[in-house]
């Protein structure tokens, strides 16, 4: 059963969300603020986020922030901000999708099964690679999963594994950043191309040296000398 934490300090909201949920077979934990919402991230982290944007404290932004830096876990924000920079913002800044209030309790729950089907489908797709990836000081393990950068494992989250995956099966290769959003994202993601942009410079900070090269205007590639 997936686990759904609804970040929300709202009491209607919160008991209308979690019933329609449960009825749909999740489970679901309610919170009322973002700083209760990061103590479970750590302790026991949900299968996904439903998240409002003004809560006490800290806000429904800076939450998304901060959980997007180190998980993928799927993320749907519902908010009275109807504005097109607020949704636009909220995408950017990591969301899956973006629900204004007031909203459909059922459309909610559709948009929940839609959105977990699309990460299982992603998934298991990426799932299917043909060998390990052995590039100069980059060392990647597919089956397993895990990164090596000169020797030392590097701790990824699920797409930024895959970003690095796609770009270094595909050497000099450049890629757009809409194929790439379609690629690692999945085709009916509703977020803009800045995801591509922040995933490609999450993985710069973690591997500081990685040849990770800009195609102004377009994309990126993984750079290799030739003859190298």
């Amino acid at each position: 059963m997936k686990r759904i934490a609804i970040v929300e300090d709202d009491p209607n909201i919160q008991q209308i969300v979690s019933a329609y949920l449960e009825k749909s077979n999740f489970e679901t934990t309610v919170l009322d603020s973002a700083e209760e919402g990061l103590e479970l991230h750590v302790s026991n982290p949900p299968d996904m986020w439903i998240l409002d944007i003004m809560l006490p404290g800290m806000d429904g932004y800076d939450f998304c922030k901060k959980i997007r830096e180190v998980s993928d876990v799927p993320i749907i924000i519902i908010s009275a901000k109807d504005d097109d920079i607020d949704k636009i913002l909220g995408l950017e800044l990591g969301s899956d999708d973006y629900l204004t209030k007031p909203f459909s309790p059922g459309e909610l729950v559709a948009r929940v099964k839609r959105l977990f089907k699309r990460v299982n489908h992603v998934s298991q797709h990426q799932s299917i690679q043909e060998k390990d990836i052995h590039i100069h000081n980059l060392k990647v393990d597919v089956i397993e999963r895990r990164v090596f950068w000169q020797h030392d494992e590097i701790d990824l989250t699920s797409k930024e594994f895959d970003m690095i995956v796609l770009l270094a099966k595909y050497p000099n290769r450049a890629f757009s950043r809409e194929e790439l959003l379609s690629r690692v994202w999945g085709d009916d993601y509703f977020g803009s191309d800045r995801a591509v942009d922040d995933l490609i410079k999450r993985l710069r900070k973690k591997l500081p040296n990685i040849p990770l090269e800009t195609v102004w205007g377009y994309g990126y590639r993984f750079k290799v000398d030739e003859g190298s």
